[in-house]
């Protein structure tokens, strides 16, 4: 059925109603032919400033420490953060035959404009189908080399970036990240909602800044309100994989770009979760 805001412009909807006026465009894209992705996780929020980057982070860590080659494509152009987490100094390199993403000190693999630009801090003034077409190309020109799990850092929304993603590369599953506060269901539901357009499973719900644990009597305070992301996975039939707590060791590892040597399994479950899915692949 037509979509009650529908503008007649079927070229660029993603709707598969039965009113469309010509083939569906293919969008999709080629990784570099030296590259090798076994699976491709992408890690959503509908509104920025709830953490997205920070569990991309965690997760590739996670799995990492599971003995699985992982890698970060950080989509989120104009808000890079990655990078700084994991305290990348270098700049990416490349030969005749592609870009190769920088390597953390544990082994995980990363591309982002940070590490392309001169100064980490120039600002990425372009407009979205640019910023869209780099996206693109980190798929496409970077070679990605045995790597069993790559997690995209999504900008949050669901604008050109999110839209060239869904279409260009084959994400296995979505991870969408929220937190307590006002609005929350409104914006997963946007979530969920595109995920849904673009036919692409969602593996869960991850709440970051849930509760703050004090160290003087070990209750937990819920700092933004109580929390209502168990009745929101209900409604959508979502399940949620973690909640991450407000704690000071977490901010000061992203700070000084010592994600990889953070000790914490608040994590645990969701890449337990992706292990599972990797064994149904081999």
């Amino acid at each position: 059925m037509m979509s009650e805001n529908c503008n007649q412009s079927c070229s660029s909807c993603a709707e598969d109603c039965a009113e469309r006026k010509e083939e569906r465009t293919d969008f999709s894209a080629k990784p570099h032919e030296l590259s090798s992705i076994k699976r491709v996780i992408g890690i959503v929020s509908g509104k920025g400033g709830v953490g997205k980057s920070l569990v991309t982070s965690m997760l590739a860590v996670a799995m990492k420490r599971r003995g699985y080659h992982t890698a970060i494509l950080d989509a989120d152009v104009t808000g890079p953060s990655i990078p700084k987490a994991f305290g990348l100094k270098e700049k990416a390199t490349g030969s005749e035959f592609g870009l190769f993403p920088v390597k953390t000190k544990t082994g995980i693999d990363i591309m982002s404009i940070n590490l392309l630009l001169e100064n980490e801090t120039d600002p990425v003034v372009w407009r979205g189908p640019i910023i869209a077409g780099t996206v693109k190309q980190f798929w496409t020109d970077v070679i990605w080399s045995g790597v069993d799990f790559m997690f995209i850092d999504m900008p949050p929304g669901t604008g050109d970036v999110p839209l060239t993603v869904f279409q260009s590369i084959p994400v296995d599953g979505l991870i969408i990240v929220t937190s307590p506060q006002e609005l929350v269901s409104m914006i997963v539901a946007k979530a969920v909602k595109m995920a849904e357009i673009m036919n692409i499973p969602i593996i869960g719900l991850v709440e970051n800044m849930s509760y703050f644990r004090c160290p003087d009597n070990g209750k937990d305070y819920q700092i933004f309100g109580d929390s209502h992301i168990d009745e929101i996975a209900a409604q959508h039939n979502l399940e949620v994989l973690a909640k991450l707590p407000i704690e000071p060791k977490i901010s000061a590892a992203c700070d000084g770009g010592r994600i990889e040597f953070l000790d914490g399994d608040w994590l645990d479950p969701v890449a337990k979760i992706l292990e599972e899915r990797m064994e149904k692949v081999n």
